[in-house]
């Protein structure tokens, strides 16, 4: 598929920066993964990247006592989160900062969790995990959210989508293989469930597009774009059964 161009990203930001999330999650299932990590230090050093405008920021905040650097390279993103945190009164523990996912500006061995949902695959999983693991502490988590394919055979309208979005997308399993080989120890796992792609992702998504039709009328790129994203959706209201997002959680050896 051709490059995005720039006005590709003008509309898609537009439809993006509205949204309360920017992937499919929320707070249930943030808590169920932070399960997974037990016990953790009592105010741990969380690192959240590609943070996106901070949902699971906040929610991280609500469920812990921890000092969080939330990262990401969208600087609206960013604005946005900073505007939550002051008006929650969190300045002392939530820090945004715009900056590249790939190389925080962390001292190396100081994290106690590295959480990512939905941005990982930007990376690709295993160049992810292994720039992340020298940041952490020894015994230290890493929890993140990851496309996956639910069945072997998916509709050849789902596999053309998510073949030409994300070409390396896998199963669970390979994803959880690929995490061992990477030194760390799988945790725990599990599928969001359809709720987490639609109550703060898709349902605002459909309002959003439908928002901005009247703005880019006669706007071709604008227009496919828009009609792009609306089929993003309606493919997953088709197809869900057969790929979804997989939480998983990872502790680093000492």
């Amino acid at each position: 598929m051709p490059d995005p161009t720039p006005h590709f990203w003008e509309v898609f930001f537009d439809v993006y920066e509205a949204l309360p999330r920017q992937g499919p999650g929320n707070r249930d299932n943030t808590a169920r993964a932070l399960a997974l990590c037990g016990e953790l230090p009592p105010a741990p050093t969380i690192l959240d990247l590609g943070c996106g405008s901070g949902a699971q920021t906040l929610h991280l905040a609500a469920l812990t006592n921890g000092r969080i650097t939330a990262v990401d390279r969208h600087a609206p993103f960013v604005a946005t989160l900073a505007r939550s945190v002051a008006n929650r009164g969190l300045g002392n523990r939530v820090t945004p900062l715009f900056g590249d996912m790939a190389a925080p500006p962390i001292a190396p061995g100081s994290v106690d969790l590295i959480w990512s949902e939905g941005a990982a695959y930007f990376l690709g999983i295993e160049c992810a995990l292994q720039l992340w693991r020298p940041l952490l502490r020894p015994g230290g988590h890493v929890a993140f959210t990851e496309a996956v394919w639910r069945q072997s055979d998916p509709p050849p309208e789902a596999r053309e989508m998510w073949t030409g979005e994300y070409p390396a997308m896998a199963d669970a399993a390979a994803n959880l293989l690929l995490a061992e080989r990477c030194g760390y120890e799988v945790r725990g796992h599990f599928t969001l469930p359809d709720a987490a792609w639609w109550d703060d992702f898709y349902t605002p998504m459909e309002q959003r597009l439908a928002e901005l039709r009247p703005k880019y009328a006669g706007d071709t790129e604008a227009s496919a774009t828009l009609d792009a994203l609306s089929g993003e959706i309606e493919l997953h209201r088709r197809y869900s059964a057969c790929y979804g997002y997989e939480f998983v959680v990872l502790r680093c050896g000492n």
